[in-house]
């Protein structure tokens, strides 16, 4: 596969997924969750309602497909040890792990389910950025990734609760990605003005 023109692959790449995974992450717990909080107290400790890492993991495999794993399983694992509390992690019963897995994947066989069907929605040199592709691959990985979580942490959500913990899975990532491409839309937007004025 072909990264887009202009990224670092191999292990400057791998180090800057994992590092946008981890401030992603971070901003999520220290800005998003505690607002989330505020309007909805009764909203799930698994599932935030705009996750920017979802963001990540969807750029990232669209970039680097399968190698784009590995960097964010690391990214994932230690935004959890460094954001994510004691009681947290206790709750969660040592099935993080397997919760970082399986949303991982679940993006890179978004992606892969979309080639079969006929929709290349990776980067390839010389290609635009097709948003309603990547907003599609989003899709698809939030539907897997939130079947995956529910099965994750199957014992410890209450059952009457898991059809909302699936909506809240789908609206956080889907919100989580537009966010994330929102503000790297506008960041890039800024970063080109100065250049086109000189």
């Amino acid at each position: 596969m072909r990264t887009a023109d202009g990224f670092i692959p191999g292990v400057p790449g791998m180090v800057m997924i994992a590092m946008a995974y981890i401030i992603c992450h971070g901003a999520t717990i220290w800005v998003i969750a505690p607002v989330q909080h505020f309007f909805w107290e009764s909203a799930s400790v698994f599932a935030s309602l705009a996750y920017l890492p979802h963001g990540v993991r969807v750029l990232s495999v669209w970039l680097m497909g399968w190698r784009a794993i590995l960097p964010l399983v690391l990214g994932a694992v230690l935004a959890n040890l460094i954001f994510t509390g004691a009681d947290i992690r206790d709750l969660m019963q040592n099935r993080m792990w397997i919760s970082i897995l399986t949303s991982t994947l679940a993006t890179y066989l978004a992606f892969e389910l979309l080639r079969v069907f006929g929709v290349f929605a990776y980067a390839g040199s010389g290609r635009r950025m097709n948003w309603r592709q990547l907003l599609l691959a989003g899709l698809l990985a939030s539907v897997f990734n939130s079947m995956g979580q529910t099965l994750v942490f199957s014992g410890i959500v209450d059952p009457s609760s898991q059809i909302g913990e699936v909506a809240a899975y789908m609206v956080g990532d889907i919100l989580g990605q537009v966010v994330l491409m929102m503000v790297l839309m506008l960041i890039f937007r800024a970063l080109r003005s100065p250049i086109r004025r000189s």
